[in-house]
């Protein structure tokens, strides 16, 4: 329960959030999961609070030592002009998290304008499509897929995952990449990962490389061929998985293993127009394990039929009634 939240967790995440948005490579999704998290209770907002006015005294100790040193003060300046062009993206959602009542008071250079905004799409079902002008990063859309893509000056800086499964290949290193889904938010800067948010749960797979989840519970820190799972409330350990499991839908295929029939249905259905309906209570839970291509699918409710002794009734609207 976030009520009980282990205050020095909260005292970390408050300062994991402070060193991110005043980073310079924060972007608009990155501040609008910070908005989430310090809304999600009167103990995140306080933990926050604390680190601010920590961060305040170090701020104004820092200046002082500036003015006293030239070169430290020329050395800082320098550093701080790329920073100003990356925080245009984040100011936009920082502007509109203080005037939803949340206190925001990361420390930004100036008063900076944006440009940013949002374009919406989707893919129909048993559709896969990759995303054109992304840039550093090649991503890769599943079956009945929606995003908003959220763009600055033209460049598209990351996604919102509203529903379905999205890839990303990094064609480029050193540039982050953020995927926004449910209650928390994955960022990478190299390497290959996936994002798959179905039924109000949301499951974040590392393939390469490392990819950082913030969420309001907890943040993740995830390796090549790992994997976290997140819902509105909680965020999961960290697993082992088998990327050829996996990413399969990317080769064309559906991998199970042990799956219950139900989920494994479940699962087909996302690729076929209308609705796969299990009437069987029997066998639910029985286990599937097999591979099966995307492009054959009625081939594979076809074996399936057969291996559990199943009676198909196809209805209009391709709804698929198996008892």
């Amino acid at each position: 329960m976030v009520e009980h939240a282990d205050p020095s967790e909260l005292k970390q995440q408050a300062w994991d959030w402070l060193r991110l948005l005043a980073s310079g490579r924060a972007s608009d999704l990155d501040a609008r999961a910070f908005a989430r998290w310090v809304r999600t209770s009167p103990f995140h907002q306080a933990s926050y609070d604390e680190a601010k006015r920590r961060w305040d005294v170090l701020q104004a100790a820092t200046g002082v030592l500036l003015q006293s040193d030239p070169v430290l003060a020329a050395a800082r300046a320098r550093a701080q002009r790329p920073v100003l062009v990356q925080r245009r993206a984040v100011f936009g959602a920082l502007a509109a998290a203080a005037v939803g009542g949340v206190a925001v008071g990361v420390p930004l250079l100036g008063a900076l304008s944006t440009a940013s905004a949002a374009r919406e799409e989707q893919t129909v079902a048993g559709e896969q499509r990759a995303l054109e002008q992304v840039g550093h990063v090649q991503v890769t859309l599943n079956t009945r897929t929606h995003t908003r893509r959220q763009i600055d000056r033209g460049q598209t800086l990351g996604l919102e995952l509203l529903d379905g499964e999205a890839a990303v290949d990094f064609r480029e290193t050193g540039r982050p990449f953020s995927i926004a889904a449910g209650n928390g938010i994955s960022t990478a800067e190299s390497g290959r990962f996936e994002v798959r948010h179905l039924d109000g749960k949301v499951r974040v797979t590392c393939l390469e490389g490392a990819v950082r989840i913030l969420h309001p519970s907890a943040p993740r820190a995830l390796q090549a061929r790992q994997q976290a799972v997140y819902d509105a409330h909680a965020v999961s350990g960290v697993a082992a998985i088998d990327p050829a499991v996996v990413s399969a839908w990317r080769r064309g295929q559906l991998v199970f293993h042990q799956t219950r029939l139900a989920e494994a249905l479940q699962e087909i259905g996302r690729y076929r127009m209308g609705r796969i309906v299990l009437m069987n209570d029997k066998v639910r839970d029985k286990a599937v394990t097999g591979h099966f291509d995307i492009a054959a699918l009625d081939l594979a409710l076809t074996q399936l039929q057969h291996v559990f002794g199943l009676t198909a009734r196809a209805l209009p609207g391709g709804v698929l009634l198996l008892s």
